[in-house]
């Protein structure tokens, strides 16, 4: 997958690593897992569970299962740390609500990720660790 951005209507790529969370989580909202792919880099990692990073096929089916419990997500950027083109993002985040199984969902954390900002000038992130040192 690319990381382009040729759909006005999906959320795109932040320009400023402090608003790169209010993307992602437009993006998990908007249920769309191209959007949300386009806020990783091609090659980036997420660990959806402490100590398992997923990266391709992995991370997309990672995703994918996340967006099916149907629920939003809530972020906030806590700090932003920047050095040059890599940024620290810590992040606050839950996701509660009943999926459409009529499973109750309480998921919750306070991710450390790393994001690095592209030719284009957008961030995207390498690491997304939700559960941050768990």
């Amino acid at each position: 997958m690319t990381n382009t951005h040729d759909d006005p209507s999906q959320p795109a790529p932040a320009d400023d690593p402090a608003l790169h969370v209010a993307g992602y989580r437009a993006a998990f909202n908007s249920g769309d897992l191209a959007a949300l792919d386009r806020t990783y880099e091609d090659r980036g990692v997420l660990v959806p569970r402490p100590g398992h990073p997923v990266s391709g096929d992995g991370r997309t089916a990672a995703t994918a299962h996340l967006l099916s419990l149907g629920l939003p997500i809530e972020a906030t950027t806590r700090h932003a740390y920047v050095a040059d083109d890599i940024a620290l993002l810590i992040v606050d985040w839950s996701i509660r609500g009943t999926a459409p199984d009529g499973r109750e969902v309480g998921l919750a954390g306070t991710a450390a990720d790393v994001a690095r900002r592209g030719p284009d000038g957008h961030w995207r992130y390498v690491i997304d660790n939700p559960f941050g040192t768990a």
